[in-house]
């Protein structure tokens, strides 16, 4: 029963988040295209709109019809999704207006390299990942933590590069990230 509760707990929040997210997201879209900025991605965008909501659909499906308990080693799982709401929190309040969820790009404007982009190329979607993994296993829901690992690996192979590109062509950001892979940044030279 407790971990049905905690269950209902992590997940209102992290929809809850998602929901604030989304509002911020589209004050910040709005800001930006009347500032002129490009929308790029609009393709892909609606399928990884789909995968996240199904996410949860899934998830919730997993832990109810199979009866999933809470994880064993729920207090590491659990530390590893708080230093992800971290992350996520340091990723967009290190954008501020720029942040999206969607490609939306403001050309000329400066590349951001502070906060977590001085570490990782693609910090909002290196939380994502995290969390696709950390909140299914908080529950032993490990279909969904695979399958939405794969569809989210599978989503990051079109729009890392549909991302790249856009910045490329409206920004300086080659210069800017040339010492920095997808995800780790190069530590040799």
């Amino acid at each position: 029963m407790i971990d049905l509760l905690l269950f209902i707990i992590v997940i209102s929040f992290v929809i809850l988040q998602r929901t604030v997210e989304l509002f911020v997201a589209k004050g910040n879209e709005k800001w930006m295209k009347q500032q002129g900025a490009v929308e790029f991605g609009e393709k892909h965008y609606k399928y990884m709109v789909i995968m996240h909501v199904l996410f949860f659909v899934v998830l919730a499906t997993e832990k109810i019809l199979l009866e999933r308990g809470l994880s064993q080693v729920w207090p590491i799982v659990f530390g590893l999704f708080c230093f992800a709401q971290f992350m996520r929190i340091w990723v967009i309040t290190s954008l501020g207006k720029y942040w999206n969820t969607k490609i939306i790009v403001l050309q000329g404007a400066k590349v951001v390299r502070k906060g977590p982009y001085r570490f990782l190329k693609h910090p909002n979607y290196f939380v994502v990942a995290i969390e696709l993994i950390v909140v299914p296993l908080l529950f032993n829901a490990y279909y969904t933590a695979f399958l939405f690992t794969v569809l989210n690996v599978i989503m990051l192979m079109v729009r890392i590069p549909e991302e790249e590109k856009a910045l490329q062509a409206l920004t300086e950001y080659e210069g800017v990230f040339q010492d920095c892979n997808r995800f780790i940044p190069r530590i040799v030279k």
